[in-house]
């Protein structure tokens, strides 16, 4: 059997939902532990679900899991909100980071170094749902955005998604190659979940839009 996935993302293979409304204080992203770790250009990650519940980098695959059924680090508790905007889409759901995101250096060099796709689907059994990554922008990045493309060497097929505060959205990221470029003079923070393919990430997404 293949993988289930969503109708919603077959078009395009990302989604852009309405923004979040809600406050969240910046300490729930500030004061956890980052690690240097680099992902589509200078970035450091905080995990707040991994796969056995301690504060480390390694993919799922490495613990002979699928990227499912996280287990919250102790970075989560510093961390309610973002924890309960996860719990709340009701989808099954793997690794949880935040990303801290330098500002880049140029569009030309995103699209040309940083663009690729992710490894989500290791080890997802085929009848069960294909794994795909949200986003919730917590910083204010207007003037930065998402590259999103179907062939990476092909600008004809680039879409880019804005990135203000409380941006959504949903990207089939083994499918589509993406990379951030961020225009700021901060770091830009973002809420990065895998979630499995199904009615209830469906459902959350049709809510959202």
């Amino acid at each position: 059997m293949a993988h289930r996935k969503l109708d919603i993302l077959q078009d395009t293979g990302f989604v852009i939902l309405k923004q979040y409304e809600g406050d969240i204080d910046p300490s729930e992203w500030e004061g956890l532990r980052y690690f240097d770790y680099k992902s589509g250009g200078d970035t450091n990650f905080a995990v707040l679900a991994s796969a056995t519940g301690e504060e480390e980098t390694e993919p799922f695959w490495a613990h002979d899991k699928a990227d499912k059924d996280g287990m919250w680090t102790p970075n989560a508790e510093k961390s309610p909100t973002l924890r309960k905007w996860v719990e709340n889409v009701g989808a099954r759901y793997g690794r949880v980071r935040i990303i801290k995101l330098e500002p880049s250096n140029s569009v030309e060099e995103v699209t040309e170094r940083f663009l690729h796709p992710d490894d989500n689907n290791r080890l997802n059994p085929d009848d069960e749902g294909w794994v795909v990554r949200s986003w919730l922008n917590l910083t204010d990045d207007p003037d930065s955005f998402m590259v999103v493309r179907d062939v990476r060497d092909d600008p004809s097929t680039e879409s880019r998604i804005p990135l203000p505060k409380g941006a959504q959205f949903v990207v089939d990221t083994e499918r589509m190659f993406h990379a951030v470029y961020h225009a700021g003079t901060k770091p830009r923070y973002a809420l990065i979940t895998s979630f499995e393919s199904g009615p209830e990430l469906d459902s959350w997404i049709k809510a959202n839009q």
